[in-house]
């Protein structure tokens, strides 16, 4: 039986009306996409077409999902809303506070002890707001979203930005800031500019060692991080609907790394199966009532160059196993041969210290079983490992379900070390190195999302590659990164050369699913009486204070820093060892920026304070400002803020006293989170004036009372020897969105009008 089936089969039973009605309006045949949007408009049934890439538009989501190092920030704002309840089906799953180090057992066990205050804070939030809690140790919250709430048509948000995973099973499921949650959170609508569309036509068939990993790093490699920005990336094709559900999934999830609002695939049979394997029959069974309206129209995908924005066309019998990496997703490589030429000229170390399977990307059961095929055929051919391997299963479900049929056991006779559902070094919580700022350079292989220097394990000499799960362990069990399980043989314990076959496994468990504690709390009907206590000594909690608006008139402004190349949102607000104090904004705004990269003297954490001259950490500069009145502004390059969905990358520099922030482009939802905490979120009408910026100028913004919609601001900039430059920069921000910067902060005027 499904979470919240009356309200999927409420918007099942309006669905045919508004598609109809969209379609009749746009005058023309409509995509997944629109149908999706058209239909969960706040207003109701659709009245007006919506230009994509420019008008902004209220929805009406049907759920939210939150993980433990988001949900924290996004609960505190929640509870200085004044509502008694969350407005929609909204859940917190615990997966981010679990570090990755001895196994699973210890490791949670570690988690529930330095972590209680923390646990037993979104727990008893969570009953308090009527909000589904997810235990330690339940699983990632992409792949338990996934099996227990993704269904085809819906509309999802969630304060992560891999919320997309569910794209998979037919979703328009988009990352957000916390912020963005609240608002739904709070019952109010949820706004975001039309998105464009990006068409994907699969043709052919994966096969052999290419998996649905492989699909989405080679759009990567062709969209780059920020070719999708603004849009919605929609699949379709042969290739799609012979694919499994949870490779769909694999494939929306890592649209993050492009920049999309969110990626998605049409409803078909496989979509079907997985739902009824998971114990949603009655959602498969309403969505077949509906089907015609749950994937794009005929037309479209007859004649698709008429309907997107952009369409790109593989062909998955000519796709190949790839490697994207180091520092960076877009940057693909074909396994085997290339590698080593690449590998060469670039210096990147060829032996592979570590293999890692899992993260919300591909840890499903299909995943496991077609890794574990490939750890068989070492057993069973005589071969030791040559790197070490890790596991993180996606779900306890998952994870019993793996280990009844024998596939951990696999695993586990080759030593790997199985840790934690739970996130893990995908994000950093991976307790590898004791001093990992001077650890040694070496190369890992991983099937995660991310691979940002320092992502994994804290160490920047780490050069860490993406792939599929089944290449990761061939690579792991070779341990050298230029590895052709095709084409190269492997000498065996005996001396023989051996060669690895195809990999093989299950789209879903043939014995069925199957678990014993899910790791599930349901929240108490009234939680009126729940008491949520946050001690005023805490290092982990801090409840909020509003933030005072910025106002109209900002002069005499410093420079906090001006960020040179990638600044993702680890480099603004890192994770790892940080995501103890997500849920302290004074601490966690220690942080602030500290991986960026001064422009002015290529050092991480090491900016000119203007008063004094010195130099210091950005924090503890960005502090001495604050202290002494002076408001500051960050310079950044392109896609600023790429990367996670963390608020805290704008609520840091907000509390620090960061005024506005000026670069040549913003990732989408980084720039949503700035106007959300009353800050300026700006973009150089002409991006050679990031080069006007100087160290010790001084920043004037002379028609800020004149804010206003579609109406670029002026910067004047004064340099040390007294001479000015005048900049213009554009903005996004519409009237709401103005209206959150004159109050200080969205949620300042959700408090406002709930309080009126």
């Amino acid at each position: 039986m499904a979470f919240d089936i009356d309200m999927i089969k409420g918007l099942y039973s309006n669905m045919a009306e508004r598609v109809n009605k969209a379609r009749e309006i746009v005058g023309k045949p409509l995509t997944l996409s629109e149908k999706i949007l058209y239909s969960h408009l706040w207003d109701g049934n659709p009245t007006k077409v919506f230009t994509r890439g420019k008008d902004y538009v209220d929805f009406a989501p049907d759920r939210i999902a939150c993980q433990d190092a988001t949900a924290q920030m996004a609960l505190l704002q929640f509870m200085q809303a004044g509502k008694p309840k969350v407005a929609v089906p909204t859940t917190v799953h615990c997966d981010h506070l679990i570090q990755a180090k001895e196994g699973a057992a210890k490791d949670l066990k570690h988690a529930n002890s330095v972590s209680s205050e923390v646990f037993q804070f979104l727990e008893s939030v969570s009953n308090k707001y009527g909000i589904g809690f997810w235990k330690p140790g339940a699983g990632i919250i992409h792949q338990v979203v996934l099996e227990n709430y993704a269904f085809p048509g819906g509309m999802m948000i969630g304060t992560d930005s891999h919320t997309v995973n569910a794209g998979g099973l037919g979703m328009v499921a988009i990352g957000v800031g916390g912020a963005d949650a609240v608002d739904v959170m709070a019952g109010m609508a949820w706004e975001l500019k039309f998105p464009k569309l990006i068409g994907v036509k699969l043709t052919g068939k994966l096969s052999g060692w290419t998996a649905p990993k492989d699909v989405i790093l080679k759009v990567a490699e062709i969209l780059t991080v920020k070719g999708g920005t603004g849009a919605i990336v929609e699949y379709f094709g042969p290739g799609a609907t012979a694919m499994s559900c949870t490779g769909k999934g694999t494939i929306c999830n890592m649209g993050a790394e492009i920049g999309a609002t969110t990626s998605t695939f049409g409803y078909d049979e496989s979509m079907e199966r997985y739902l009824r394997s998971t114990d949603r029959a009655d959602i498969a069974d309403a969505a077949n009532k509906v089907k015609e309206h749950l994937t794009g129209d005929d037309e479209v995908y007859a004649n698709p160059e008429k309907y997107f924005d952009e369409v790109i066309e593989i062909n998955l019998t000519e796709l190949g196993p790839l490697l994207n990496g180091p520092f960076t997703p877009d940057l693909s490589t074909e396994v085997g041969a290339s590698m080593t030429e690449k590998a060469k000229a670039n210096d990147w170390p060829i032996k592979v210290e570590w293999g890692l399977i899992g993260s919300c990307t591909n840890s499903s059961y299909e995943d496991l079983s077609r890794a574990s095929s490939i750890a068989q055929q070492a057993l069973d051919k005589g071969l030791k490992m040559k790197s070490e391997l890790g596991i993180n299963p996606g779900s306890e479900q998952v994870r019993y379900t793996a280990d009844r049929d024998g596939i951990l056991g696999i695993f586990e006779k080759l030593d790997a070390k199985i840790f934690t559902n739970a996130c893990g070094p995908c994000i950093g919580q991976w307790a590898r190195y004791s001093d990992p700022k001077n650890a040694p350079k070496n190369s890992i292989v991983h099937s995660f999302n991310r691979n940002f220097a320092k992502r994994a394990d804290g160490n920047p000499n780490t050069h860490a590659f993406v792939a599929s799960p089944e290449i990761t362990a061939a690579i792991a069990i070779a341990g050298r990164l230029d590895f052709n399980p095709i084409t190269d043989k492997l000498i065996n314990e005996d001396g023989q050369e051996v060669m690895f076959e195809e990999p093989t496994g299950w789209e879903l468990p043939p014995k069925g699913f199957e678990v014993k504690d899910n790791g599930y709390l349901a929240p108490e009907k009234d939680g009126s009486h729940v008491e949520v206590k946050v001690s005023d000594d805490s290092e982990r909690l801090q409840l909020l204070t509003p933030f005072e608006p910025i106002g109209n008139k900002i002069e005499g402004a410093k420079l906090l820093i001006k960020a040179f190349g990638k600044c993702t949102t680890d480099h603004i607000s890192m994770a790892g060892p940080w995501l103890r104090f997500r849920g302290h904004l004074d601490n966690i705004s220690n942080n602030c920026l500290i991986g960026a990269v001064n422009a002015y003297n290529d050092k991480t954490n090491f900016v000119k304070n203007q008063l004094t001259g010195d130099y210091a950490g950005v924090p503890d500069t960005a502090r001495a400002y604050k202290a002494a009145g002076i408001p500051t502004i960050v310079v950044g390059d392109h896609n600023y803020g790429e990367g996670s969905s963390r608020e805290h990358a704008a609520m840091e520099p907000r509390h620090l006293g960061v005024a506005a922030v000026i670069v040549k482009s913003f990732a989408r939802i980084h720039e949503t989170n700035l106007k959300k905490q009353g800050m300026l979120g700006l973009t150089f009408n002409n991006e050679d004036d990031y080069d006007l910026i100087k160290e010790d100028d001084t920043f004037n913004f002379t028609d800020l009372n004149e804010f206003a919609p579609d109406k670029p601001l002026t910067l004047e900039v004064v340099h040390a020897d007294g001479s000015k430059d005048v900049i213009s920069l554009n903005h996004t921000y519409n009237a709401a969105q103005i209206a959150w910067y004159n109050e200080g902060s969205a949620l300042n005027l959700i408090k406002k009008q709930n309080a009126s």
